[in-house]
């Protein structure tokens, strides 16, 4: 397996450009986090891999085969989104039993399993499901199924935290059991921080960054101490965004660290948090 390529992607839908020349890499066998605000184009991305939504250019090679059209291709990934791709008059139970004939790969007795553990009444219709219990019930039909390519779209839509706890739980042992390619695509950061691997941020439809979590966060740092003292050690280095109460304040920098500087001037470092990273990333003009 050689992963997916996104390759040059654009999307638009009317006036609004959902994806820009979009390009990178999904490697086989990592967790990702594709995160993006509310309306970056994480969907839009995965829609098109998954063969949901056509591309205005570029394409989709998933193991070097294209994704668009491509039953075989296909067969090696599923997406869990926002979506509701199955009858609303059909029950839980018999939905697993269509997904375990027609996936074959599907194994309905550990879905049953789960559904049991999340509380799950596989008796109720899909419509008659709450928010909660319809992201975990598609969840457990992404869970069961044995793929090498699962997308994850906002997965806990509607969960309470233990739902959350448990299924985060779920993933990372389904993960261990038998890894494969698991993209989550968020803007929930700070409960995904410690499940991936891999990360690609898009704002706006462009690609701000893709790479792994650890060298993102080694190539910056905080700074904190009186307001006067950070100005005057950020001066000239990579700002990405400043916190002020009173007369002290937090810089978040990127690129190296001047030690010496920092020890004379008593400013206290600190490491950078993927969640924060984030927010400064994708921060708009205007927003505190």
């Amino acid at each position: 397996m050689t992963g997916i390529q996104i390759q040059e992607l654009t999307k638009r839908f009317g006036d609004n450009v959902a994806l820009q020349n979009v390009s990178l890499t999904f490697q086989p066998g990592k967790i990702y986090g594709l995160l993006g605000r509310n309306g970056a184009g994480k969907s839009t991305l995965l829609g098109i891999a998954a063969n949901r939504l056509f591309a205005d250019s570029g394409q989709v090679l998933i193991d070097g085969e294209p994704a668009c059209e491509n039953d075989r291709a296909q067969k090696k990934l599923y997406m869990m989104s926002e979506k509701n791709l199955y009858p609303k008059d059909m029950r839980v139970r018999d939905v697993f039993r269509w997904s375990e004939r027609f996936y074959g790969s599907f194994d309905r007795q550990q879905a049953q399993v789960l559904a049991q553990q999340f509380g799950l009444n596989t008796k109720k219709r899909v419509k008659e499901l709450s928010t909660g219990y319809t992201s975990i019930f598609k969840l457990i039909v992404a869970l069961c199924l044995d793929v090498p390519y699962l997308f994850l779209d906002e997965p806990v839509l509607g969960l309470d935290a233990n739902h959350r706890e448990m299924f985060y739980h779920l993933l990372l042992k389904n993960y261990a059991d038998e890894p494969r390619t698991i993209i989550i695509a968020t803007h929930l950061i700070e409960e995904v921080a410690n499940l991936i691997e891999e990360i690609a941020i898009i704002d706006e439809g462009r690609l701000l960054m893709s790479q792994s979590v650890q060298s993102l966060l080694d190539s910056g740092y905080c700074v904190s101490g009186k307001a006067g003292d950070v100005d005057a050690y950020a001066a000239g280095k990579k700002v990405i965004g400043e916190d002020v109460l009173g007369g002290l304040k937090t810089a978040y920098i990127l690129g190296g660290c001047d030690r010496q500087a920092l020890c004379d001037s008593g400013l206290e470092l600190s490491k950078l948090n993927l969640q924060k990273l984030f927010v400064e990333l994708t921060k708009k003009e205007g927003e505190q």
